[in-house]
């Protein structure tokens, strides 16, 4: 016979059975995420463990399943919404919403920081991965001058214009006073195309010559022009424009 101290454990193991076994479907992402690991979830699983509830139709995972679909199973899309976006979805209020974009900022910035660790800048591509998660979710243009050593290490980088890339918005003396406040010897110019598309304008092409020229002024070089959009990036040095 039992006595009352192992009755009352083996009453606290089949509530803690009872309360397992039934958990509702949006909270089982998490069992799932300690016994297999972050990378066996997918992202609407990864999203249901953020909200941690559904609503009185649908659980957290099948509200995220609609959720992605509607955002075109894709992050980069969803990172874009604001909280108005996300109170379309019963169940989905202000709290949840800054939740996930709290989540999607952190690894924007995530992408961003491990991109600087690099030692130095040697190919568009490194531009581009500087800058790509910075920009990839602006909703307008903006023009951004990463300032170098002569070694080719980045040591700043500094917002020069947003809306757009105009001469007017673009103001070279700008650049360059910011180029001999940091002793910077070399800069690339980088600016984001929010329409997708990688080729540059004319007014693209006008502000590159005006901006090298000026440069070759102050001794400084202008090393490239990258134009970054959400699927790739087009680089004025690659296609031998500088």
């Amino acid at each position: 016979m039992k006595d009352n101290k192992t009755k009352q454990k083996d009453d606290l193991e089949s509530v803690k059975k009872l309360t397992i076994n039934q958990w509702a479907e949006d909270d089982r992402p998490r069992e799932k995420m300690m016994a297999k690991g972050a990378s066996a979830l997918s992202d609407a699983e990864l999203l249901a463990i953020l909200v941690g509830s559904g609503n009185t139709e649908e659980t957290a995972v099948e509200l995220m399943r609609r959720l992605m679909i509607d955002c075109g199973n894709n992050l980069n899309n969803l990172a874009r919404w604001g909280v108005s976006e996300f109170s379309r979805y019963k169940g989905m209020g202000p709290a949840k919403s800054i939740t996930i974009m709290a989540a999607l900022e952190l690894g924007r910035r995530r992408n961003l920081q491990a991109a600087e660790e690099r030692v130095a800048i040697r190919s568009s591509r490194d531009i581009f991965e500087i800058f790509h998660p910075l920009m990839r979710d602006l909703p307008l243009e903006e023009f951004w001058v990463l300032y170098l050593n002569q070694a080719g290490k980045a040591v700043d980088k500094v917002r020069i214009s947003t809306g757009g890339i105009a001469g007017s918005l673009v103001d070279v003396r700008m650049v360059l006073r910011e180029a001999l406040l940091r002793h910077a010897t070399q800069i690339a110019a980088v600016h984001n195309h929010p329409s997708g598309t990688r080729h540059p304008s004319n007014e693209d092409r006008n502000v590159t010559e005006r901006l090298r020229k000026a440069s070759e002024t102050m001794n400084i070089r202008l090393i490239d022009h990258v134009i970054v959009s959400e699927g790739g990036y087009y680089s004025f040095a690659d296609e031998g424009l500088i």
